[in-house]
């Protein structure tokens, strides 16, 4: 069985648009494209591997794929060879609905995300690891088929833009099982999922008279 691992450069307000230069994704009139190039250091470097150092596939948006695909099968031979000889020879799973011209080699349309994803998963194989990709990322999490959250966490707070998280996740809980910080402040943390929200209760037992009013207060107000 396959696993679904989201890998995530956010801001500390949960923003994940354009992380990687001004013009990657300016839609929205965002402003900040390249937020994460100035912290990149040696434990940065280290995680980065550290994650495509395992067996995987990529699991895209149509718009990531877009922006993999004018650069990766044109990054051999240079400063980033290693990681683009990875990308260039594995399969590219791609989310996309409308017509796409799939031009790089060993890209793969995914026309349901949801149901072709949790497909996926039930076959042999490596993981399936997300890149940017946010409306993919949103759907992925609404159906409970995300295994691992790889969150790369920036110093920066950037007020707008594509968040990690919308309003139609599905609950869940998850266990931290590695963090790691590195000296420019980017907190690498991950996540594994751990079955349903547990929850507890601080509340003194038998309330007080105060705080049965407050919740029949709360019970009218809605």
């Amino acid at each position: 069985m396959r696993k679904v691992i989201v890998g995530a450069m956010v801001s500390l307000d949960g923003v994940m648009q354009a992380p990687g230069g001004p013009q990657e994704d300016p839609t929205g009139g965002f402003s900040y494209g390249g937020w994460v190039a100035p912290l990149v250091d040696e434990v940065f470097g280290e995680e980065i591997d550290k994650l495509f150092g395992q067996p995987f596939d990529l699991l895209l948006g149509r718009k990531t794929y877009e922006i993999f695909a004018a650069h990766w099968p044109y990054a051999e031979d240079g400063p980033d060879d290693s990681i683009a000889k990875t990308f260039n020879s594995i399969n590219k799973y791609v989310a996309t609905r409308k017509g796409l011209e799939l031009t790089w080699e060993g890209s793969v349309a995914l026309r349901d995300a949801a149901a072709d994803v949790a497909r996926l998963k039930q076959e042999d194989g490596p993981a399936l690891v997300t890149q940017g990709s946010t409306e993919l990322v949103h759907s992925l999490l609404a159906n409970d088929l995300v295994d691992e959250i790889n969150l790369f966490i920036c110093p920066v707070v950037l007020g707008k833009g594509k968040k990690l998280f919308d309003a139609g996740a599905s609950p869940a809980a998850f266990e931290l099982t590695a963090s790691r910080a590195s000296p420019n402040g980017i907190v690498i943390a991950k996540y594994v999922h751990d079955g349903p929200v547990k929850t507890g209760d601080f509340a003194m037992d038998p309330p007080t008279a105060v705080e049965v009013a407050r919740r029949e207060k709360m019970q009218r107000e809605g």
